[in-house]
């Protein structure tokens, strides 16, 4: 995937209409304030303004625009009303989706009592979690973490860095964010799976019995769509993808992607990449099995698991 990755540290590279950035442990901004900060470089590259003569016109500093643009600095409406003005943004709508972003940025997060345990980028996801009414999840070699059985979770928890109370708090989080994602309102999850991800075993033939069996209940749901890609039945699927998810606002603000690895994650804010990853996700959901089929072959998979277990 295209980004800055070098050494592993964190940092920004400007795409065509946007940034694409590689974060470790890097402290990182939610989603309202990345959003809010993408807004305005686009509104000031689109002008073809430098950050230098914005804050001189609006008598701050360079470092100061930078910060609010990365989604780094707290946001204050009185610097807000001065960039709509050197902007030119004086659309009612426009102005108040920025300053509705800009009151939720400054808000109590839900999940700052986890937030000694969860990593930075954890945290920023779950913020985009938060605000995106459709997630659109493709895992090539495990699960997402929506559609995984409490049991899968801790089992893969458990095999990760930090001691048990760690584990614990995680898993704690973990079910947080869940029960959050079920309560919401209008909120939908479009889970493709290729079939690597369900024959990667973990934990134990129980816990990976009962976990297909979950896909399947889910399936079921009206706020899911499932569908597995079994390269048995397709040839040359863009399975170069990789495990992404991608988050979608309902055009209040521009999609953004987001690809995790073992030692950190790419946030993808470049439309056009963005873009080019969700029509590739699309080409995998649309040649996936569909929902009869994937629920047959999940409970296949659990059968099978089930006759590993002990007797």
């Amino acid at each position: 995937a295209p980004g800055p990755v070098g050494s592993g540290s964190g940092g920004n590279r400007p795409g065509r209409r946007g940034t694409v950035r590689y974060l470790k442990d890097e402290a990182v901004p939610s989603a309202p304030r990345m959003l809010l900060g993408h807004a305005l470089r686009s509104r000031r590259h689109h002008l073809g303004l430098k950050q230098e003569e914005v804050a001189r016109r609006m008598g701050c500093s360079s470092s100061k625009l930078s910060r609010i643009e990365s989604g780094m600095h707290h946001f204050k409406e009185k610097d807000l009303l001065r960039l709509f003005v050197v902007y030119e943004i004086s659309g009612e709508k426009e102005q108040a989706v920025l300053l509705e972003l800009a009151e939720i940025a400054n808000q109590p997060t839900w999940w700052q009592e986890w937030s000694t345990v969860a990593q930075p980028y954890l945290q920023a996801v779950i913020s985009f979690e938060d605000m995106a009414t459709r997630i659109k999840a493709y895992s090539s070699d495990l699960l997402h973490g929506l559609a995984q059985t409490p049991a899968y979770a801790e089992a893969l928890i458990r095999r990760g860095r930090g001691e048990r109370d760690t584990h614990d708090a995680l898993l704690g989080l973990r079910k947080e964010r869940r029960a959050r994602f079920e309560a919401a309102p209008g909120k939908k999850l479009i889970i493709v799976v290729h079939a690597a991800a369900l024959l990667n075993r973990v934990g134990s033939p129980e816990i990976m019995a009962d976990q297909m069996e979950h896909l399947a209940g889910l399936s079921e749901r009206r706020n899911h769509q499932l569908r597995l890609v079994d390269p048995a039945h397709h040839y040359d699927l863009p399975v170069e993808l990789g495990t992404t998810t991608i988050f979608d606002f309902e055009g209040r603000v521009p999609k953004v992607a987001y690809a995790e690895n073992l030692d950190g994650c790419l946030f993808i804010q470049d439309e056009d990449l963005v873009d080019h990853r969700e029509v590739v996700f699309d080409e995998l959901r649309f040649k996936g099995l569909g929902p009869d089929a994937a629920r047959r072959k999940l409970n296949d998979l659990a059968r099978m698991y089930r006759k590993f277990q002990a007797p």
